[in-house]
C-alpha cells in the first residue's frame, strides 16, 4: 500500500530567512535611494546630489553582482562535483610554500587581467 507524503519538499531555515531578508533590505534601498536624493527644485545642487545617489545605487548593484557571482560559483562546485570553498582553503594550506607562490602569482596575473580589461572597456 503506498501512502501520499503531505510534507512540502522546501522548509524554510534561518539561512533563507536571513537571504530573503536581505533581498528585501537592496530592494528597499534601490527603490527609496532616489527619493531621498531627491530635491524639490532644479538647480546647480541638483548635479551634485545625483552623484551621492549614484554612488549609492552602483554600491546596490555591486553587491547584487557579487552576490549572483557567489552563488553562481557555489551552484557550479556542486555541479562538477568538486569540493566546497573551505575545503579548497584547507588544501591550499597542505601545498608547499613554493606550490603556493606559484598559485599566488597565477591569481595576481589574473587580477592584472582583469582590470586591464576594466580599463580597456572603459576607454
Amino acid at each position: 500500500m503506498k501512502t501520499l507524503n503531505l510534507r512540502s519538499a522546501w522548509v524554510p531555515t534561518r539561512k533563507s530567512i536571513e537571504r530573503v531578508l536581505q533581498l528585501v533590505i537592496v530592494l528597499l534601498v534601490w527603490y527609496t535611494a532616489p527619493l531621498l536624493f531627491d530635491l524639490p527644485e532644479g538647480n546647480s545642487i541638483e548635479i551634485a546630489k545625483s552623484i551621492g545617489l549614484m554612488l549609492v545605487l552602483a554600491l546596490v548593484g555591486f553587491v547584487v553582482v557579487i552576490a549572483v557571482c557567489w552563488w553562481l560559483l557555489n551552484r557550479m562546485l556542486i555541479a562538477l562535483a568538486l569540493p566546497g570553498i573551505g575545503d579548497m582553503v584547507l588544501c591550499f594550506r597542505e601545498l608547499t610554500l613554493w606550490e603556493q607562490v606559484k598559485v599566488c602569482f597565477g591569481l595576481f596575473a589574473l587580477f592584472v587581467f582583469a582590470a586591464v580589461g576594466v580599463i580597456v572597456a572603459v576607454l
